[in-house]
This record gives C-alpha cells, structure tokens and sequence, in this order.
C-alpha cells in the first residue's frame, strides 16, 4: 500500500508539473487521494494479509425448516485461513437479534447465559438474550446432544493444516421470528472471539439457498434461506505489541543475535518468573485464567514465544537450518500451532525432519513462504514454559546457484509468523555477518560443524 500511494503521489507530482495551469484542480485531487489513504488505513482492510489473502472464517446460516413461530437453522463455521486456527479454549459467536428472537434449543451448541425468560411459562427457551453468546460443547458429551462437527471444544484447525478440522457447526432453533422469507430478519452486530479479541465480522448477507446430499447421495435438498457473515483477522486489533520474536545464529559466527529487548513489549516485566523460581513448583501454577493472562518466564525480549533460526551446516549442493520454537508462557499449551516463514530458498525445500510443511502461495511466481507445523499425536502440542516447552526440526534447502549466498543476512528469514501473528525480528545490521576470509563453497568440516553445535548448545542452556 506504501508503495502504491508512493506511487501515486509521484504521478500526481507529474500530473501538477504538466498542468500547472489549474491548481485548484489538483488541490482537489490531492484531497480525496489523502481522504482515500487516511479510509483504507483505518478501515477493515487493515486485516488484508499478504500471504493469505484469501483468508478468512465464513459463518453460513441456513434455515431448514419452518416451526409454528420461527424456524430452524444450520450454523456452520468455515476457517478458510491457511495458517491462523482458533485454539483452546475456543471460539464464542455472538450477534444481536433483528427483533425479539429467543433460542427454543440448540444442538451441537449452548449460550453462554440463559437472559430474562420471565414471560415465558411452561416451555422456556435456551435463551433469551438480545445478544446471546455462543460456544462449542466439549467432545464426549451424549450423542442426542452432538451433529455433525460439532463439540471440539471450540477448537477450529486452519484450512491449509487440517482441512477436516476447519469447521465447526450447530442446530438451533429459533422462535418469534417469523415463518418465511419475507418476515424473517438477519441478524446483526456478528461477533467471534477466538478466544481473544482481533476478529471484525461483515454485516449478514443474503446468498443462494444451500444445496445439501441426502445420506445416500442420491437426492438433493435445499435450503429454505440462506446467508453468509465474513469474519477477518487483524493482529492490530488483537494485541498492542507482538506476541513472539526471533533470534538468529549460525555455524560461520560466533555472535548469537538476541531478540530485541521487550520486542512484546514489557508489561509483563513486574509479573515474570525466573526459571529457578519455587512458585513453579506450587499446585495450580499452571492453570490458564479466565482472561487468558499469561506468566512469563522472565528474559529480556518478554515474549511468550520465541523462534530460533540456527543455519546450521553447509554442503556443495545444500544447506541446512535448525528451527526451534520455545513457549515461555507458563499458563498456556500451544495446540496446532503453525509456523510460517517467508525466505528465498524455500522454493527448494528437500527435506523437513521432525515437523509437518506445506509450501504457502505456490501458484505466485514468487515461492517462497512455507509453513510448519507439528506432527499429528507427536508434537502438534506446544507445552507450557519448562523442560518441555519447546520443539525442533532441521530444515535441508538445495541452493540456487544464482541467489544463494550467506552474505548480507541471505540466510535468514524475511518474516516469520506463529500461530498467524507477526513476530519481531532483530534489526538486519545485528545479523550474524559473514567474515570475509571465510571459504564456504565446498562441505563443511569438522571446526565449522563443532563451532555450529558450541553455539546452538549455548543458546539452549542460557536462553
């Protein structure tokens, strides 16, 4: 967008220069291209992600069948995000009713509050909220309480790690709401948390009916009324600073570049513990608090997760790099977490040891952003702070023998993101630099491979 308003200022700049003679004209026009710029930077496009911008969670809302004073509905939750899931403890829809609709059930589903059901007598409705607040049921629950993708525990997978997880659906049925299309109103003001904040949602639209396979496949249904509510990720919205970081290391130096200082900014400072502390050992210490407050173990970057990148050995046709991921947050376990990297050779990935990866954006004519992500049963769970709190693989490239090059910084990554936010990386003059007598065209040998192990076994026992 800089780039395009840059470009645009210049044209204009053109435009004044050859037509000097109407400056009116031209102060108009700076005007609105200034109101336009000001527009796009505050409004929902500042969730426009750049490698993945298709992404988005799409709630449907179909109605299949009439009852005497509402009808009866499908609710389905699509993550169409490639990298960016919603973890424990799940997700919670919410809207406002267009009229005075009340919940008579829901199957798959419950309202986190039940509201003022006073003038009802005899029969009493789920809920009867003006802005009821939904959530998945937890896996296990009676099966004449379950449909189809329902109760995971809130958990929705992203699209390009687990298709099959990445939708979450639930019945309800709805009363004084009208009985056909006409009288039946959309309801507004959508909202999705997952579990915190950052999700903007559209307004409801109506689409095209939905078209449903009976059991057998051998008929089709559809809908009686159907509409769609987009919901996007900012993470200028979730958090006021990133909540990861990246350090940097590799085998032809011996300077380990840190991750800046309070690079998630150090509001945690005061609330940290130290790695030896005794409150580890206290019962309880690991329970996640309801508003989802995290306890950090103290360093100087503040982070709750860090990302090493540790280029690790050289050979004639390739090259290897050791990633690891540690969470020092002492009251959260990371499930399905991802990690996504954006680097020139990943074009090029040979061979990935130990985690799952699926190159991002391949039909772009640039290929190179892949994400990781751990091994189903294996290590797809990143436990909290402590002796466990980390994960590993080693990342083999073959070289592009017209771009690869380990100066000025080539090695390491452009951008990492984890769990689909951001993370900060140093500032590119503290890469470790490549010293000039160094000869790094053929195999590595057995100094370059001990100096390699001295500094990523210094980096785990003192970070």
């Amino acid at each position: 967008m800089f780039r395009m308003a840059m470009d645009s200022e210049m044209e204009n700049g053109r435009i004044e220069h050859k037509n000097h003679k109407n400056p009116i004209q031209h102060s108009r026009l700076r005007c609105v291209f200034f109101v336009f710029v000001f527009a796009m930077a505050f409004s929902k496009a500042v969730a426009y992600d750049p490698l993945d911008p298709n992404g988005n969670i799409t709630i449907k809302w179909d109605i299949v069948s009439w009852t005497p004073d509402g009808y009866v509905a499908m609710v389905t939750m699509n993550n169409f995000q490639m990298y960016r899931h919603i973890m424990s403890p799940g997700w919670t829809l919410g809207w406002s009713w267009a009229k005075k609709e009340v919940i008579w059930s829901i199957v798959g589903a419950q309202s986190t509050e039940q509201g003022d059901c006073s003038k009802f007598k005899g029969n009493i409705p789920h809920c009867c909220k003006k802005t009821p607040s939904i959530v998945d049921l937890l896996p296990g629950v009676p099966y004449n309480q379950q449909i189809q993708n329902c109760c995971k525990g809130g958990i929705l997978s992203s699209f390009g790690q687990d298709p099959s997880g990445a939708v979450s659906s639930f019945q309800v049925s709805v009363g004084l709401a009208g009985t056909t299309n006409k009288t039946v109103k959309l309801p507004l003001n959508f909202t999705l948390a997952g579990p915190g904040p950052g999700y903007t949602c559209g307004p409801a639209k109506k689409v095209p009916a939905t078209v449903f396979f009976t059991p057998d496949h051998r008929r089709k249904t559809q809908a009686l009324m159907t509409w769609n509510v987009t919901c996007s990720y900012s993470q200028f919205l979730a958090r006021r600073n990133p909540g990861c970081c990246v350090s940097l290391s590799s085998f032809y130096n011996d300077t380990i570049t840190s991750c800046p200082t309070c690079s998630c900014g150090c509001q945690n400072k005061n609330n940290c513990v130290e790695s030896d502390s005794k409150l580890l050992s206290l019962a309880g210490v690991n329970t996640p608090r309801k508003d989802n407050a995290p306890l950090l173990q103290c360093t100087r970057h503040m982070c709750p997760i860090r990302v090493h990148w540790h280029v690790k050995l050289n050979y004639k046709d390739y090259w290897r790099v050791k990633i690891a991921i540690t969470n020092f947050n002492y009251r959260l376990n990371y499930t399905l977490w991802t990690l996504v990297v954006q680097h020139p050779n990943l074009n090029n990935v040979t061979q990935v040891f130990s985690f799952d990866y699926k190159p991002l954006l391949p039909y772009q004519s640039i290929n190179d952003t892949g994400m990781f992500y751990g091994m189903k049963y294996y290590n797809d769970l990143l436990m909290e702070a402590g002796p466990s709190g980390n994960v590993q693989s080693e990342v083999l490239m073959q070289k592009d023998q017209n771009t690869f090059s380990f100066k000025k910084g080539w090695a390491f990554p452009r951008r990492v993101y984890f769990n689909g936010d951001e993370c900060m990386l140093p500032p590119p003059d503290s890469y470790p630099f490549l010293p000039s007598s160094a000869r790094l065209t053929g195999r590595s040998n057995v100094a370059v491979f001990a100096t390699s192990m001295l500094v990523w076994a210094v980096m785990v026992l003192f970070w």
